[in-house]
C-alpha cells in the first residue's frame, strides 16, 4: 500500500503514540492539539519514547530520525484535515466532544478520507451520525502504549463500507499492527469485554475471602498472564483438549460471579479519591519509587515480548 497522509487529532497519552507509530510506518503524520504548548510536550514524549525503544535496540537511530522527520505538528484542524487521507481521533473521551471533532472533520476533509476513532467505549454509530459520510467511519482502537501492544481493535458501525474496513486493517497490517475486526459493535469491543469480566471475578473472591489481591496478581502473572502473551485463549483450549475444558467448565460456571455493577472494592475507593499511581494510593499504596519499578517492569516486559514477536516473523 502506498504511504498515506494521516492526521492525528490530539496528542495526548494515545494520540501522540499513535502519530508516532505510523509515523515510524512510513507515513507522513500531522500531528493536531489545541496549542504550541500542547504540541511541544507531545513531540517531547515522542523523543523520549523513540530514545527508549533505541536504547532497547527496538528501533534504529535512523528509523528514529525519518520518524521524527515524517511528523508535522499543527493547530490548524481544517488544513490538517484537508491535506489528510486517513484521520484519526484522540482526544478526551467525551462523546459532545468527539462529535464536535468528527463534525468539522467531515466538513474540511476530502470526500475519499477514512474517519476512525480511538475511542475505547463509544459505538462507531454515536460518531457517525455527525458526519455526512458514516459509511466512512469506524473504531480503530490503540492499546496503551502502541509502540509495545500491537493490537488494534477495528470496530465497524452499522453504515461502514468494506473498502473503509479493508482500507484500514491493511494500513494497520503493513505498520506492524495486529489489527482485530469487531464485526458487530457491542459496548467494551472485545479487550475490555474480557478484561472486565476478569476483573469482575478476581473482584468477588477478594470481596469473598478467598484470596487475597496481592495473590490473585501473584497467581495471574505466574500462570494464565505469561501462557496468554504467547497463546491465545482458543489455542489454549485446543492444546489442554476441548473435554477437560468442558469438565472444568461445568464445575465452576455456575459459581462464577455474575454481578452487573462494578464492585465496592473499585466503588469505595474512587469515593476517596484513591485512583491508583496517579493519586498515591488505589489497591495497592504508591510510592514514586515503586510506580516507577512496576511500570519499568511493565515497559521492559513488553519490550522483550516486542523483540520475541520480530523474531518469530517470517
Amino acid at each position: 500500500m502506498p504511504a498515506k497522509t494521516i492526521g492525528v487529532i490530539g496528542g495526548g497519552l494515545m494520540g501522540h503514540a499513535i502519530a508516532q507509530e505510523l509515523a515510524t510506518a512510513g507515513h507522513p503524520v500531522r500531528l493536531v492539539d489545541v496549542s504550541d504548548e500542547a504540541l511541544s510536550r507531545a513531540m517531547d514524549r515522542i523523543r523520549q519514547n523513540l530514545a527508549m525503544l533505541t536504547r532497547l535496540q527496538l528501533i534504529g537511530e535512523e528509523t528514529a530520525a525519518r520518524t521524527l522527520a515524517q511528523l508535522e505538528p499543527s493547530t490548524d484542524l481544517a488544513r490538517a484535515a484537508a491535506a489528510s487521507d486517513v484521520l484519526i481521533e484522540a482526544v478526551a473521551e467525551d462523546l459532545a466532544i468527539k462529535r464536535q471533532v468528527f463534525r468539522d472533520l467531515d466538513r474540511a476533509a476530502p470526500a475519499h478520507a477514512i474517519l476512525a476513532s480511538n475511542t475505547s467505549s463509544l459505538l462507531p454509530d454515536a460518531l457517525a451520525s455527525a458526519t455526512k459520510r458514516p459509511d466512512r467511519v469506524l473504531v480503530a482502537h490503540f492499546f496503551n502504549p502502541p509502540y509495545l501492544v500491537p493490537l488494534v481493535e477495528v470496530v465497524r458501525g452499522s453504515a461502514t463500507s468494506e473498502d473503509t474496513v479493508s482500507t484500514i486493517m491493511s494500513l494497520l497490517r503493513e505498520a506492524g499492527k495486529a489489527p482485530v475486526l469487531v464485526a458487530k459493535a457491542v459496548p467494551g469491543f472485545l479487550i475490555n469485554r474480557l478484561q472486565i469480566a476478569l476483573l469482575r471475578e478476581a473482584l468477588s473472591l477478594v470481596e469473598k475471602g478467598v484470596v487475597t489481591i496481592e495473590d490473585v496478581d501473584i497467581a495471574v502473572r505466574n500462570s494464565i498472564g505469561r501462557r496468554l502473551s504467547v497463546a491465545g485463549v482458543f489455542e489454549v483450549c485446543d492444546v489442554a483438549g476441548l473435554d477437560v475444558v468442558e469438565a472444568a467448565a461445568e464445575n465452576v460456571i455456575g459459581e462464577l460471579d455474575g454481578s452487573t455493577r462494578i464492585s465496592p472494592l473499585i466503588r469505595e475507593r474512587v469515593r476517596r479519591g484513591e485512583l491508583g499511581i496517579k493519586s498515591g494510593k488505589g489497591l495497592y499504596s504508591w510510592t514514586p519509587e515503586s510506580a516507577a519499578r512496576v511500570q519499568g517492569r511493565i515497559a521492559k516486559a513488553l519490550a522483550e515480548i516486542r523483540r520475541w514477536d520480530q523474531m518469530q516473523a517470517p
